[in-house]
């Protein structure tokens, strides 16, 4: 099982960064870097996987009589959905003032960026 999510991460991360390559569109690129960052998603869920491993939630102090899931896998998890959405947002932003300002989302042919 691990094996496979490793693969599905690895391939996540692949295509978005294939498609950032050829993108010929701001938004576009936007879109395939959300692509690759969902790979380390699946990548850090996969580091964090115990098969029959509980959930990290205690009732008690006492430990655990068996083997639990790391809960700073989760939590990194989390906080790198919360990163992502913060950052495609930011950037899709910036796509449509860039859109407002010069009329086009093509990277070549954005005049005043060109140095």
């Amino acid at each position: 099982m691990t094996v496979f999510a490793y693969g599905v991460a690895g391939w996540l991360l692949l295509l978005g960064a294939f498609g950032i390559a050829v993108s010929r569109d701001i938004v576009r690129s936007v879109v395939c870097l959300s692509v690759a960052q969902s790979g380390t998603y699946v990548l850090l869920i996969a580091v964090g996987y115990q098969k029959g491993a509980a959930a990290p939630v205690f009732g008690s102090t006492n430990p655990p009589s068996r083997d639990v899931v790391d809960p700073v896998v989760q939590a990194l998890t989390l906080t790198d959905v919360v990163v992502s959405a913060t950052v495609t947002a930011l950037l899709l932003a910036l796509a449509i003032q860039v859109a407002k300002t010069q009329g086009t989302t093509d990277p070549d042919e954005l005049s005043s960026l060109k140095g």
